[in-house]
């Protein structure tokens, strides 16, 4: 599909592209001081920040765990260890849709993506969602490998060992332990800044309170429990994103409707024009902000997929079946998140003159003061649950993802390699409950040395981005070296940290200085991120062809073993070859179109014609917004029971399946 021949074309314009942003103006904050201000911990008084985050916490986490002893008591599922870790391996595609969708909305999905509409117009939420997404439908081609080569693998990090041994292990089990300590780090830094803007609620309490609801629910019902909880949180989310663009573009009283936003962005643009932007216009997607935003975006996003094992645990529990479907829906309705949200909320704060200091909109205030200035308390109160229902259900897939790297890739792999079911479902446990609570004390952690949730999600790609060819090399190439792979993750480290601090030395207006300000530019950012994965994946490349190894996927099958399963019970849910096969060239042609529409088929002509929206032109894209958003809805809330129709059935009519406790190693 992708030759060797159009390498120097996509190498050449990529770099042109970065060469062009270099020579270009750029901005940090499109909007100056407004009318009256966003004052903190005013919009709400702080019982209701406890409210949420301790009431709402408990009643998930009896609601979750009532489904769970419903299962059990009518479906017979077992709490063994690998339906604790892996769902069973039968999750079908609506429900690893919704999984992925709510994994993949973080605080950052919320808050960041607003942020950028409000610096750069129109081009933020675009290159956010784009930028984001593309991981998701590309991670389909990994997924439905891994099902081929591994179908018995718990973490990715197993399949790395099987091939490169333990030396590779522990280095890419220190990125994958990285990657769950930046997702998580977000996700709380994030939602607590949130909680204490709006309520005056301690923001390192908040960050500290967040987790408990979510290490409830994932004891009791490990990796089924969080998609069950991941389905609930995200019809809340979409319900709430659905509300606002009525209340924007339908109940015109405040904003005037599509023609009103249209009247008042482009009045902003003539008090306020956005440097590096067409005309100095919201509505363009001409921006070099924008655009530079886009390229950290991307290569950020794909650390925080590739790497994280929270995605291969949702490929491994889906069916074989379902993997590339459920992976390429996920990723398209979850673009719809970012995109209508950030479009709807991050341009209503601007055309609403809505007041916000440069650290408030780092710190991701902007969807908050919006709703607050668009729908008062009510609006403020919405916030503040979609942002909590993202925050636990992405933080309960972080919370799974690390109780399994630890469980197998450490405690199965060096200390007791014939552990029991239950011994592992015991040690899945205690690190859950350890992990829970050591993310809060990470939050405060970052909050006290003063980093915002726009610096680290910028800063992802630089600590993790190295990994990322590498990993995926692992399972796609037969050919890949353990010596080129590995130090291909370790010196693109080193070369995209090296890259970033000295680009933030460099930097004129900084007087040489290395500081946050600095280490957060857009220059140093971009040049550490593309730094970090292009020598980690040449490294692999090269060394990988100067090598000349070849490994045997054959030994995947033979060195990663199941646990509680059987030989005939793991047949049961495995594909024929054939069937896998035409799944692979699925996700290939799906992703691959998907990919090349979302990055140049749809902007790069709007981009190189600098166009400005005419009112005609906003209204198509806005509708196009809100009827991806309505399409996404509808596939997120009702596949999901269209699939569980007969379980849901049977737990109606009162019929008890068999419980199936003959799975394994019961000791």
């Amino acid at each position: 599909m992708y030759t060797a021949k159009s390498l120097p074309f996509v190498l050449t314009t990529f770099f042109a592209i970065v060469v062009f942003l270099v020579g270009s103006p750029q901005t940090v904050f499109a909007a100056g001081p407004i009318s009256e201000g966003f004052a903190i911990g005013e919009a709400l008084p702080e019982w209701i920040g406890w409210a949420i985050v301790v009431g709402l916490g408990a009643v998930f986490a009896v609601i979750i765990s009532i489904e769970v002893k419903i299962e059990e008591r009518y479906l017979g599922v077992n709490q063994t260890s690998e339906m604790f870790n892996t769902a069973g391996r039968t999750i079908k595609t609506g429900l690893t849709a919704a999984a992925i969708v709510s994994a993949w909305t973080w605080a950052a999905t919320l808050l960041q993506s607003s942020t950028v509409a409000y610096q750069y117009g129109i081009s933020g939420p675009f290159w956010y969602a784009a930028g984001a997404s593309i991981q998701v439908l590309l991670f389909g081609i990994l997924a439905i490998e891994l099902k081929r080569k591994a179908p018995n693998a718990h973490t990715f990090l197993e399949i790395i060992r099987a091939r490169f041994g333990d030396g590779s292990h522990k280095v890419f089990l220190v990125f994958a332990l990285m990657t769950n300590m930046i997702v998580t780090a977000m996700l709380l830094l994030g939602g607590s800044a949130v909680v204490n803007g709006l309520t005056g609620m301690d923001i390192s309490l908040a960050a500290f309170l967040i987790p408990v609801g979510v290490m409830i629910y994932t004891l009791v019902g490990g990796l089924k429990a969080t998609f069950v909880a991941d389905y609930m949180h995200t019809i809340i989310i979409f319900v709430v994103i659905l509300t606002f663009v009525a209340a924007v573009y339908f109940n015109t009283d405040i904003t005037g409707g599509v023609e009103g936003m249209y009247e008042k962005l482009v009045a902003a643009a003539d008090l306020r024009p956005i440097e590096g932007n067409a005309a100095g216009a919201f509505l363009t997607m001409a921006s070099i902000g924008g655009l530079m935003f886009g390229i950290i975006n991307i290569v950020g996003n794909f650390g925080t997929v590739f790497v994280d094992q929270a995605y291969w645990q949702r490929a491994i529990a889906a069916k074989p079946s379902s993997t590339v479907k459920g992976f390429l829906l996920g990723g398209a309705c979850w673009f719809a998140i970012p995109f209508t949200l950030a479009t709807t909320m991050g341009l209503t704060a601007v055309a609403l003159d809505v007041d916000l200091t440069p650290a408030q909109v780092q710190l991701g205030l902007v969807v908050p003061a919006a709703a607050t200035a668009l729908m008062g308390e009510v609006g403020a109160i919405m916030v503040l649950t979609m942002l909590f229902m993202a925050v636990t259900s992405a933080g309960s897939a972080e919370l799974i993802a690390v109780s399994s790297l630890i469980t197998y890739d450490i405690y199965r792999t060096y200390k007791n390699p014939n552990a029991s079911g239950k011994q592992l479902v015991k040690v899945s446990r205690i690190t859950i409950v350890g992990f829970g609570l050591g993310m809060g004390g990470l939050a405060v952690i970052l909050l006290y040395m003063g980093l915002s949730l726009g610096f680290v999600y910028l800063a992802m790609g630089i600590i993790i981005g190295a990994a990322v060819i590498p990993i995926a090399l692992t399972i796609l190439w037969r050919r890949t070296n353990r010596v080129a792979a590995t130090l291909g993750a370790i010196i693109g480290l080193m070369v995209a940290v090296t890259t970033w601090v000295s680009v933030a030395a460099s930097l004129p207006e900084f007087g040489g200085e290395i500081n946050l300000a600095s280490l957060g530019h857009n220059y140093s950012m971009l040049f550490g991120n593309i730094a970090g994965i292009l020598t980690g994946g040449a490294i692999t490349i090269f060394g990988s062809l100067a090598a000349k190894t070849e490994f045997d996927w054959a030994d995947l099958k033979k060195k990663i073993t199941l646990v509680e399963l059987s030989e005939a019970e793991s047949t049961e849910i495995t594909e024929n070859e054939e069937t896998l096969k035409k799944a692979f060239k699925f996700s290939l042609t799906g992703g691959g179109i998907m990919t090349l529409v979302l990055i140049i088929a749809w902007p790069m002509p709007l981009i190189a014609a600098g166009v400005v929206f005419d009112i005609m032109a906003y209204s198509i894209w806005v509708g196009i917004s809100i009827i991806w958003v309505s399409f996404a809805s509808f596939f997120i809330i009702f596949l999901p029971i269209i699939e569980a129709r007969k379980g849901i059935a049977q737990v109606f009519s009162g019929q008890k399946s068999v419980s199936e406790t003959s799975r394994g190693d019961k000791n």
